[in-house]
């Protein structure tokens, strides 16, 4: 019997009103601060992501979904959503637009991990891009914004930490020191980081086994390594964050799992958890549209997983509102009933009202049981003495009271609460 994919997922109905729920609010918060949505392909060509995530990365090294497509080429179903905008940023000419370009989309991402609570081989993500603006003022608003939408949605008892890891100028010099404090440990380390240290040293703090974790509370901190210009950003932010009374705290060992990260990263976690727990988490990228050959911009985003926010939604117990249930079940006993139910069905849909019927012969008392099972307020009955008098027998189910209520009568009955 077929199953469902490792690391996949079916979203059932009685799922869906926290997807919809979601996608109004990620949506309100895109309108408000004037982010224009951007769909890109499910896959891309191999290299764009290798090129801009890094091969010493785990996400190319050991996630991607990668296949040859029938001319030969080399496609992968996308891990990550900022390279693809990255790409249609520059394919669509959009550095002749205002700046920053403000961009937000919804998409599914494909990682092969293992799976654990709130991650998924493919899981979707709202993610939201800036493109064209260096200010650190961009990065508050980025961040202020994250921490807004978690509020709009209700959740608590969050964290929010930040780290400077430096750009092109002084980065060269802080990997230098960091990998002369790892040496003498290196025999010490897991076989992930030995090969880290002189393939992708800063991905030395990204590693999340026991090993490595020791090491990472003494290794040098790119904030006391920052050139001035990034020095002078990193203040900017930190002012910016706390003029906005956003309760930020510093991070020295948060680097981010992609390559293409510059100067600010962030994260926004439940307070109670680590490790695997973050929600969102973002950072500025100014480098990486250069990388993709187009002219020096920066930009700065961040992403966050739904899968991960109805989780967190649940264990919070968050009510989430929803969907109205069928207003209307039209019961029907006989078969010119039938051909009368059928039609007062689509009259009520026509007008707004959220309308069911069965569509063979079933007693009385099981069509009642469907319009329960349903959720229906009302049951409409029609049967031989209701079609002579061009009426319907509505039944509130609720309470099991009955009414005899003329056709022509009807909307007007079942619209009040």
């Amino acid at each position: 019997m077929f199953q469902a994919p490792r690391g996949t997922q079916d979203i059932l109905p009685e799922e869906q009103h926290y997807w919809s729920f979601l996608q109004q609010q990620a949506s309100e918060v895109a309108r408000l601060y004037g982010y224009q949505r951007i769909d890109t392909p499910v896959f891309e060509e191999a290299g764009l992501f290798v090129r801009t995530v890094g091969e010493g990365t785990d996400i190319v090294e050991k996630e991607m979904y990668t296949f040859e497509d029938h001319g030969g080429g080399q496609m992968t179903l996308r891990p990550e959503g900022t390279a693809p905008v990255c790409r249609a940023y520059i394919e669509h000419g959009m550095a002749s637009k205002p700046q920053p370009v403000k961009l937000f989309y919804q998409a599914p991402i494909f990682r092969y991990e293992r799976p654990q609570a709130g991650r998924f081989r493919q899981h979707h993500q709202f993610g939201f891009e800036a493109i064209g603006e260096a200010d650190a003022a961009l990065d508050v608003e980025m961040i202020e914004m994250a921490w807004r939408f978690f509020g709009l949605l209700g959740l608590k008892n969050l964290t929010l930490q930040i780290n400077s890891i430096g750009c092109q100028q002084c980065r060269p010099s802080y990997l230098k020191h960091l990998k002369e404090y790892y040496v003498p440990h290196k025999e010490e380390l897991c076989a992930d980081c030995k090969l880290r240290m002189d393939k992708n040293t800063l991905r030395l703090l990204d590693c999340k086994k026991d090993a490595g974790l020791p090491f990472q509370a003494g290794a040098p901190r790119s904030v006391d390594n920052l050139c001035p210009d990034c020095a002078a950003h990193f203040e900017k932010l930190k002012a910016g964050l706390t003029a906005l009374e956003l309760p930020f705290g510093i991070n020295t060992t948060m680097v981010r799992g992609l390559d293409y990260y510059t100067r600010t990263v962030f994260e926004i976690q439940p307070e109670e958890e680590r490790g695997q727990s973050t929600i969102a988490g973002g950072g500025r990228y100014d480098g990486l549209i250069g990388e993709l050959g187009g002219q020096p911009t920066p930009g700065i985003g961040f992403a966050t997983g739904i899968e991960r926010i109805i989780l967190n939604l649940k264990r919070q117990n968050i009510e989430i509102p929803p969907f109205a249930k069928p207003r209307v079940f039209v019961v029907w006993m006989g078969d010119a009933a039938k051909e009368a139910a059928q039609k007062l069905v689509t009259e009520l849909r026509q007008s707004g009202i959220v309308a069911m019927m069965a569509y063979s012969a079933r007693s009385l008392k099981a069509q009642l049981r469907l319009a329960d099972g349903a959720g229906c307020r009302y049951a409409a009955i029609i049967g031989g003495d209701e079609l002579a008098r061009n009426a319907v027998m509505l039944r509130d189910m609720h309470t099991a009271q009955q009414e005899l209520v003329a056709q022509d009568q009807l909307l007007a009955r079942i619209v009040l609460p």
